[in-house]
């Protein structure tokens, strides 16, 4: 039987061999998973053998990833703001660039000059596009009054947000099915969105990890990304309350573009918030 240390080698070896240039780290973090302990344990017991069921399955992952399978959906998770989200194959994962959209949705609910303060803890929020809803359940944590809707096209992307619901023990959430506005007659103080935005012709062009796994249809924003932008700003009337705000993530070349068609809709005080690259990452607007 092979011992901690020549699995370690073996996996940092193969993924090295796939062009993995994080194989040092991903080796470790498989094998912690596939032996529930942590690297601390893994280090001061490194002669310890391994079973050989677990050897085979931690070979298996290391193959699986080597053939680009995203890590996050190897171990079923992703890290998101302070919280851990269940993924898989149904939904985009999580990226530290989106926390920015939500660090912004942060900033007004906690504004206490806000008028949705005044909603007396019925401040309602849609998450459209939601995925594995990680927004607007961060959202939820942090400011557990707000009143919120999960809102997606598909229905396995939606299972997966309310599985992620349901580690939480959130309960108090509405789930809405359909294309965008579709199936939904209600009207939110706060829409929060990361649609498809990426270029039709840029899809085939992305890293193996997203083009060979992730859902294309959280991808594709048509042919000059703004696809959703658009159709979603032209519903925005009849879903935003008064006084009510709509955020949007963009590609870091879209600010101007985004911004633009949200003030030609009527929303008015539309900013570009950077991320900590200095790249436009989310637009928001008032109504």
């Amino acid at each position: 039987m092979s011992t901690i240390n020549d699995l370690l080698d073996y996996g940092k070896k193969q993924l090295e061999l796939s062009g993995n240039e994080y194989a040092k780290y991903e080796r470790k973090v498989l094998l912690e998973h596939i032996l529930n302990v942590n690297y601390m344990y893994m280090l001061m017991n490194g002669e310890e053998q391994v079973s050989q069921d677990k050897e085979s399955e931690y070979k298996r992952l290391i193959d699986l990833r080597g053939e680009h399978y995203p890590l996050q959906y190897i171990l079923g998770e992703a890290h998101f703001m302070d919280y851990t989200f269940y993924v898989d194959e149904n939904v985009l994962i999580p990226r530290s660039d989106t926390e920015i959209l939500v660090e912004t949705v942060n900033e007004l609910l906690d504004d206490s000059q806000s008028t949705l303060m005044s909603k007396n803890g019925n401040t309602k929020v849609l998450d459209l596009c939601c995925g594995s809803g990680c927004i607007g359940i961060s959202l939820k944590l942090y400011h557990k009054d707000i009143s919120l809707t999960l809102s997606d096209i598909s229905k396995e992307a939606l299972s997966v947000a309310s599985m992620n619901l349901e580690r939480y023990g959130i309960e108090d959430v509405r789930i809405n099915c359909g294309d965008l506005f579709e199936n939904d007659t209600e009207s939110y103080d706060i829409i929060v969105c990361n649609p498809p935005y990426i270029e039709s012709e840029v899809v085939d062009t992305l890293m193996p990890e997203v083009k060979e796994y992730e859902p294309h249809i959280a991808l594709d924003g048509g042919e000059d990304g703004l696809n959703y932008y658009k159709r979603i700003i032209n519903g925005v009337g009849e879903h935003l309350e008064a006084d009510g705000y709509i955020f949007f993530e963009i590609g870091y070349n879209q600010g101007a573009a985004v911004k633009k068609l949200m003030e030609n809709a009527g929303l008015d005080e539309v900013k570009i918030v950077k991320d900590y690259a200095g790249l436009d990452r989310v637009v928001y607007g008032h109504l």
